[in-house]
């Protein structure tokens, strides 16, 4: 399901206009963006926690070549789907 599907269901579930949806799920979006950006959590009860994990600074190789190389700290968004959500999943 693409952003236009998922803003096209809900206009039709929640009887909004579909520019109002549009601009519903893109806001949602921009908003999950821009907190975990910031170094904050964004939980949703029941779908799941959106947050940003720092990865250390490490070693690796270059598979090409096998010569060592230093890969840079970086940060990363991180999803934890809830429960409830899983077990959707799962049926």
């Amino acid at each position: 399901m693409s952003k236009a599907d998922l803003a096209q269901r809900l206009a039709e579930e929640a009887g909004l206009s579909s520019g109002d949806a549009k601009t519903a799920v893109e806001k949602t979006f921009e908003l999950i963006v821009t907190s975990v950006a910031a170094g904050d959590e964004v939980n949703l009860p029941g779908f799941g926690k959106f947050s940003s994990t720092e990865r250390a600074a490490r070693q690796g190789r270059n598979p090409q070549t096998g010569e060592t190389i230093q890969i840079a700290a970086s940060t990363s968004p991180k999803f934890s789907a809830a429960s409830a959500f899983k077990n959707a999943v799962k049926g």
